[in-house]
Formats: structure tokens, sequence, C-alpha cells
């Protein structure tokens, strides 16, 4: 709907001259039609999530127009659905029993396309300003679980999540595994060159991190600091130290332009596969993590700029870089 989007509207009339009549007025006031003959067919394409409007008639065979409202209602949709109920029963008890069902308003038969349209732009009202709450409410969504500075996910995120990629991983079951990765000497260059250097360069890391991992399975969240957490689905402990090694061989070659020209930078890493055995969801959760922690210490300890795992097996830099 932003931008001069179409509006989707679902026509519901099984006499075919009204349909067709109906049908051009909402066509000239610029709605993208499309049209169904009964109830069970317009329930069929509303559970697509295409339409932002429903226009159907009161009495129609096997579901009448009310009777489609309340399971309109009940169907679980992306967005609001504004109904129009077309009824030809002028009491006022009759339209009571339409709009109890579920409709927004009605339109007495046969329609005036003046009064059609009319009543259509209220609802286009309401329907975009939901739209607006929806998108309001997914952007502070966004927010709340990504860190401003790199535009990875934050601790927050990484606490709720890994939890819930931990019990995936069980039901399926496949593996699951971590990296925990941390900038080498990184206080020096804040130091040396300011926090907007800096800065740079955990994008830059990020960066890479995204380039390597696959976009829409694996995702990387800020532990801390210069730390980040890298969170591998469907991944055993071979890859992701395959995985971590390319991450590592990439920021030892490749220097980030900053405002204080070229720097180099490495990075060390410690990687750690999930425990089939390590206690409830949460509780395994903390263990993955702490046990890659323990193997980015061991990094850190024995000299930088390395991949190293949980099981004490160390990957060692490749020669030459």
């Amino acid at each position: 709907m932003n931008g001069g989007a179409p509006l989707h509207l679902l026509l519901v009339e099984d006499e075919p001259t009204q349909l067709l009549l109906t049908q051009r007025m909402l066509r000239r006031g610029g709605y993208e039609v499309e049209t169904a003959a009964d109830g069970a067919t317009a329930l069929a394409k509303l559970a697509t999530g295409r339409f932002q409007f429903l226009v159907t008639d009161w009495e129609m065979p096997g579901m009448d127009g009310p009777t489609l409202c309340r399971k309109a209602r009940a169907t679980r949709l992306p967005g609001y659905l504004y109904i129009l109920l077309l009824t030809g029963q002028m009491a006022t008890r009759s339209a009571v029993i339409g709009l109890e069902a579920g409709a927004d308003d009605y339109v007495r038969k046969p329609a005036d396309e003046a009064e059609l349209l009319a009543r259509l732009a209220a609802g286009r009202r309401i329907v975009q300003l939901e739209q607006s709450l929806r998108d309001a409410n997914a952007q502070i969504q966004r927010l709340s679980i990504t860190d401003p500075l790199v535009g990875t996910y934050n601790r927050r995120y990484l606490n709720e999540q890994l939890m819930q990629e931990v019990e995936q991983a069980r039901r399926q079951p496949h593996p699951l595994s971590v990296i925990l990765a941390d900038l080498d000497f990184f206080k020096s260059v804040n130091d040396r060159h300011g926090h907007q250097v800096g800065d740079e360069v955990l994008r830059h890391f990020v960066a890479l991190a995204r380039g390597v991992i696959r976009e829409t399975v694996d995702w990387v969240a800020r532990y801390g600091g210069e730390e980040f957490v890298v969170v591998l689905p469907d991944t055993d402990l071979a890859q992701a130290v395959d995985i971590a090694e390319k991450i590592r061989g990439q920021c030892e070659a490749r220097a980030v332009a900053t405002l204080a020209g070229e720097l180099q930078f490495t990075a060390s890493f410690g990687v750690a596969a999930l425990d089939a055995g390590s206690g409830p969801n949460g509780a395994a959760a903390e263990a993955l993590l702490r046990q890659a922690d323990a193997a980015l210490y061991r990094s850190k300890r024995e000299g930088r700029n390395r991949v190293t795992v949980a099981d004490r097996i160390r990957a060692e830099p490749r020669a030459g870089r």
C-alpha cells in the first residue's frame, strides 16, 4: 500500500451480472479486484494474505455473508482485513447481525457507486493506519534486538534465540555450532586512533564474517565490546572450524580502510558444538557459549590469530598466513 501500491480487494458475489457490475465499480475506484462465487472459495483466497479488503454479498449458497465474516475474522492474516457487507435487507437488526459477525461496514444493494467507494475510502484509512502501526512496531522490534553500531544482533537476541536454536537442533535432530571471535589488541586501536576508527574496524569484521557465512541461515551477534558470536545451525564442529579459519584468514589478509588510513588487524576464535547431553535447552545454550569462550581464551593465551576448538584440538593458522 505504501508508495502507491495497489490495494487488493476480494469481491464475493454469486450472481454473475451483479458480480460484473460491482467489479467494474471497484476497479474504477483503483482497486485490484479478484472474485469468488462462494464463501469456501473466498476463505481459500483470503488465507493467502494478499487482500486488504473483502466485499461480500449477504445472501449466498452454502455460506452466507455473516458466516463468511466470522470465519474470515478467525483466520490468521498478516494484516487487517476491512470487510464491507453488501445487503438487500433493510432492517436495522440485520445490519447489527452483520456488524457483530465481524463486518466493518455495510452498503445496501443495489450499491450506489459513490457511496460504495466512499465507504471503502474510509476503510482504506483504517487499513493504512494499521499498516503504519505494524511497520512501526516491527521497527521497534528490530531496534530492540539489533546492535546500533555494527548492525548485528545484540546480546539480548543472542540469549533468547540461541536457546531456540538448541531446541530446534535437538528436535530435528541436526548439529549446531558456534564461533566466538575476539579482535586482537583492539584496545590499542582505540587508544592510538580513536573510537571512530575502532568502530570502522568492528564494522569491517562484521562484513567479513557475513561474507563467509550463509546469509539466511547463520547469524552474528555482538557479544560485547570487540567480541562476536557466529551461530551456525546445521553445522558440525569440523565445518565450523573451517568457517572460523576462513574468517580468520580474511581478517589477516585484508586491510580495512579507515580515517587513519589502512589498518591491519587479526582476530582469535573459539569454536564449540552442541553436546547432546548438556541438559535443558537453556543450560545447553549457556554451556555452548562457555565452551567457545574457553576455546577463545586458549587462542588468546597461545598467541592470538588462531582458531581453537572446545575439545582442545587446535586448528593452527595456515602456513604463509
